[in-house]
């Protein structure tokens, strides 16, 4: 994605920072932890090996919440701007870097989620391709497409659920600490996650291989 070079000029412009010799081989070895700790010394190399190791992940998981790219690539952004900012006094716990990324950007779809409903904007269907495809590409895609709306339309905190343990394959006690729940309650909305989405498949005839096949 393209936009990577803009989170990290966007992140650190204003602020002083450490212009160390690059060293990329050194740098991608490390642990997220060490490179934390550069990065609070305003280390830009050891912030860009980070917002490359992780942005990836960060961002399927934003289109999935919110399925706008742009709006995704915006909480990406937003997300790594935090990660800059408060680099200082970023302490690891349990659920490490990965954790807090995750839990930033949950929230920051969260809070965008909210402000649709407040503000709605009529969206056109994409126009029709009139190429002509094999069949089974027709039926791939019409079930991605079935899968993708049954998702958008699960409520916010069944789509987190889903989608970090299900499509990012995060163990239920991870995705507990990014969606701030104990282990009971994260199990319990998962189980619940997955039978609506079980029901909203089923209306669209879809089966759980397409759904599988999505992940």
């Amino acid at each position: 994605m393209t936009f990577y070079g803009d989170v990290r000029s966007e992140a650190v412009a204003g602020d002083d920072v450490l212009l160390c010799p690059a060293d990329p081989i050194h740098r991608e070895a490390l642990h997220d932890a060490a490179l934390m700790s550069e990065v609070a010394r305003g280390s830009v190399e050891a912030f860009s090996v980070l917002v490359d190791r992780h942005s990836p992940a960060l961002y399927r998981v934003a289109m999935r919440m919110l399925s706008d790219g742009a709006e995704a690539e915006d909480v990406v952004q937003d997300c790594f701007t935090r990660l800059w900012q408060n680099a200082p006094r970023w302490k690891p716990s349990g659920a490490g870097l990965v954790g807090w990324l995750h839990r930033v950007t949950m929230n920051l779809c969260f809070d965008r989620k909210r402000r649709f409903r407040v503000v709605t904007v009529e969206t056109l269907p994409d126009p029709a391709d009139d190429s002509p495809l094999p069949d089974r590409r027709i039926e791939a895609d019409q079930a991605a497409r079935g899968v993708a709306d049954a998702l958008a339309d699960l409520p916010e905190r069944y789509r987190a659920a889903l989608v970090l343990c299900y499509y990012e394959g995060f163990t239920n006690a991870l995705a507990a600490e990014v969606l701030d729940l104990n282990i009971k309650a994260m199990e319990s909305l998962l189980f619940r996650a997955r039978r609506q989405m079980r029901g909203l498949l089923e209306a669209r005839d879809i089966s759980t291989g397409d759904l599988e096949a999505q992940a």
